[in-house]
């Protein structure tokens, strides 16, 4: 074969391999009552730990419990206790967590709609800073509309390195909820589950165009 030749195939089966990026990734579908807030923290530990990623699992919890608290306050029901009949199918809201590259993943989906609203509320208000508390916290945040319906509101934080697979555990024990608080399946359960995996679909192969970008140059 003509060393031209040689050198062109070699160019072109150069340019068509991907560097294949890790990616850690857990989710979850919690029924919409206050008590998701707390076991979305436990979620967020429990992942964390299992990533070897425990730095960042106080400031990660701080953003899931204030998007989780905000879903079920427009989706779900806010009182305390409520009664087992009050508590419907649709009651659902989807929590996921994400590693790519240097960046940690925050996502949250409910049924409705409607994107949040910062607020800025006075000094006497005891309600209201969950979204500002986020803005300070997060790299970046905002909100996905899934065609599966409902919304996943997302917010990023740096981790600092890049993630490798060398740093996943695979011998930590499985998370155990309690029943009544993750969301039974059905179809508002489903989803949730495709809504997220939706946005992570999209979300990665943006990242690896990226990545593929910035190994060409």
């Amino acid at each position: 074969m003509p060393a031209d030749h040689q050198e062109r195939r070699d160019n072109m089966t150069a340019a068509n391999i991907v560097t294949p990026i890790p990616l850690f990734t857990a989710s979850l579908r919690l029924t919409a009552i206050p008590a998701a807030v707390a076991y979305s923290r436990t979620f967020v530990r429990h992942t964390l730990t299992r990533w070897q990623l425990e730095e960042h699992a106080d400031t990660t919890t701080l953003i899931m419990s204030e998007l989780v608290t905000n879903a079920v306050k427009v989706s779900g029901i806010t009182d305390l206790k409520p009664k087992p009949w009050q508590i419907k199918p649709e009651h659902v809201i989807g929590i996921q967590l994400r590693a790519i590259g240097a960046s940690l993943y925050t996502e949250v989906w409910d049924r409705m709609e409607t994107a949040p609203t910062q607020k800025n509320p006075t000094l006497e208000e005891t309600s209201g800073r969950g979204l500002l508390l986020v803005d300070e916290l997060a790299e970046q945040w905002n909100v996905y509309r899934s065609p599966f319906g409902g919304k996943v509101v997302w917010a990023e934080l740096p981790i600092g390195a890049p993630v490798e697979t060398s740093s996943f555990n695979q011998l930590h024990p499985p998370i155990v909820l309690p029943t009544g608080i993750q969301a039974s399946r059905g179809p508002v359960e489903d989803q949730a589950r495709t809504a997220l995996f939706d946005h992570l679909l999209e979300t990665t192969l943006s990242a690896m165009a990226a990545s593929r970008g910035n190994d060409a140059t």
